[in-house]
């Protein structure tokens, strides 16, 4: 009873307060504890604990929160294991997205859909099986699984394996920064112990490159340090008078309390002239970002000569705004390849989609795929949907939850379905078509989900972490997704990483 307790007072606690970025509200009803067989040991009693909520409707900031209390929704029940109770503890497992660095076997699976586009690949004549961690996707009732992606097919290979000479410098500039950033803590004179976050240059997509740059100039690389310092030093002052003036760099008299992240991020900019020097590009700060512009003439070499160039456009699809980014078939490219990031709804090509995947991938009955079933799994959501012109950073996709699509020539071959909240995005599924299975989906997906955080860091610097689902170490099929490194499992007991 005790227990009982301590789980409802969690989740009252849990939902419905402040949320920033949605005029919804969360409402949630106690289901108490659930006892079920268990789809990872398959023990064959009910030896699956957990407690559950049946959610009519909640907040992204809410599930945020639950997410980081260690619950997962499965269509609109919520559920959380009782790790002391149940057969297999699962662990949240999350990866800061920035801070991903791709395994050698993560890139062949990158190389190999390249190739497969380009057309030196084919379905019919690869004997490829299923790898393990793509096999394990969707194998429990639960779905506790990895996989779900978005965005942008702007040539994996470009920016995994083919842009050395960009990622050099990516790093180099944030060590730069970095360094600049701590010789100004010195003339700041920050009182306490306050730890600064580290910089992340990063890679400005391709259909954000025109945004803020003059006609002749291209916007390359962006660093949002300004906005982390800012809000860290906010946290951090308990008293006006902990921070004394700045000395240098800012201007005399100028109390730190004032400092705004445009005002940071000029102040950094201006000192950035070793990697000006070596990469040649341009380096301004705007609006509380630092960053680094290409003439016209040397876009082409810092872009790296993709293969594929994509495009980004929105288009309606089953009632719903559709962003749908497209590589074209340019340099000898045979396959178009397209990826649609649409709201949940109910499609009638994902569900047969669905069904093949279900039958033959896990063996299935009809019973167990019906529209139904399919629609209460991967369709229903309690998220309340947060357009992207709504106040705060929001990403263009806005926040709720999503269908990813994955397309070649016009046919379907993936679904993935995806949270998209204020800090993460959550996996919750993946289905594919078993036809294309030698192209290790599962991973593809997951790289594309990756990227899509690291893009949309843009538009929305607190959107930082890729949600993995549940870590089960005593699974050994589920084990694979600390493959994705460096990750982070939640404490069950403190709620930290």
């Amino acid at each position: 009873m005790a227990e009982t307790n301590k789980m409802r007072s969690e989740a009252s606690t849990s939902v419905g307060g402040g949320n920033d970025n949605s005029g919804g509200e969360s409402v949630v009803i106690d289901v108490g504890r659930r006892k079920s067989s268990c789809g990872y040991c398959k023990s064959g009693s009910r030896s699956s604990i957990s407690h559950g909520l049946w959610a009519e409707s909640l907040t992204v900031d809410d599930y945020q929160a639950l997410l980081d209390r260690g619950w997962r929704r499965s269509g609109c029940f919520l559920y959380k294991p009782e790790m002391e109770k149940t057969c297999c503890p699962s662990y949240t497992i999350r990866l800061k997205a920035s801070d991903f660095i791709p395994s050698k076997e993560q890139l062949r699976v990158s190389k190999r859909m390249q190739r497969f586009l380009d057309g030196q690949l084919d379905a019919k004549r690869s004997d490829k099986l299923l790898d393990e961690p793509n096999s394990c996707e969707g194998s429990c009732s639960n779905a506790k699984n990895l996989s779900a992606s978005s965005s942008a097919k702007e040539s994996l290979e470009a920016d995994f394996e083919g842009k050395d000479k960009a990622n050099q410098f990516m790093h180099y500039a944030s060590q730069q920064i970095d360094n600049i950033v701590q010789s100004c803590v010195k003339h700041w004179e920050l009182f306490g112990d306050i730890q600064l976050p580290k910089a992340s240059v990063k890679k400005v997509a391709p259909a954000k490159r025109k945004l803020l740059a003059e006609e002749s100039e291209d916007l390359v690389y962006s660093c949002n340090i300004a906005f982390q310092i800012a809000a860290t030093v906010r946290r951090s002052k308990t008293d006006a008078e902990q921070m004394k003036s700045l000395e240098q760099g800012v201007g005399e008299n100028r109390h730190p309390t004032e400092l705004s992240p445009k005002l940071i991020a000029e102040l950094l900019a201006s000192q950035l002239k070793e990697p000006a020097k070596l990469s040649g590009l341009l380096i301004r700060a705007c609006n509380g970002h630092i960053n680094f512009y290409s003439t016209t003439e040397q876009a082409h070499s810092v872009k790296g000569g993709n293969a594929t160039k994509p495009t980004q456009s929105f288009t309606a699809s089953g009632g719903n705004r559709c962003l749908k980014k497209t590589s074209g078939q340019p340099n000898g490219q045979k396959r178009m390849f397209e990826i649609c990031l649409k709201r949940s709804s109910f499609d009638y090509e994902e569900y047969s989609l669905y069904r093949k995947y279900q039958l033959s991938v896990h063996n299935d009955t009809e019973d167990h795929v019906s529209e139904d079933s399919y629609r209460r799994f991967l369709v229903d959501t309690p998220l309340v949907y947060v357009p992207p012109n709504s106040y705060g950073a929001v990403p263009p996709s806005g926040f709720g939850s999503f269908h990813q699509q994955y397309v070649v020539d016009g046919k379907l071959i993936a679904v993935g379905v995806i949270d998209i909240l204020p800090k993460c995005v959550s996996s919750k599924y993946l289905f594919w078509d078993p036809d294309f299975a030698f192209l290790s989906l599962g991973k593809f997906s997951a790289l594309e989900e990756i990227r899509w955080v690291r893009e949309n860091q843009v538009h929305c610097p607190n959107l930082q972490y890729y949600y993995l689902g549940y870590y089960i170490h005593s699974c050994s099929k589920m084990r694979y997704k600390a493959a994705y490194q460096p990750s982070e499992l939640l404490c069950p007991l403190r709620y930290q990483d």
